[in-house]
């Protein structure tokens, strides 16, 4: 499993945000998603890496 850094993981987040809409107040919950979406990858849904 590949380890992200916190900025990958911070970008993937921001991605994950703009999509939904940019909600007010969810920054962690975001950091979350993105944080487990990125470390237990579904390979019939790829995401792009986080530069």
């Amino acid at each position: 499993m590949p380890e992200y850094s916190e900025e990958q993981i911070r970008k993937y987040a921001h991605q994950l945000w703009e999509r939904d809409g940019k909600p007010e107040g969810k920054a962690e919950d975001f950091w979350h998603r993105a944080k487990g979406e990125l470390e237990r990858p579904n390979p019939d849904d790829p995401k792009p890496m986080p530069e």
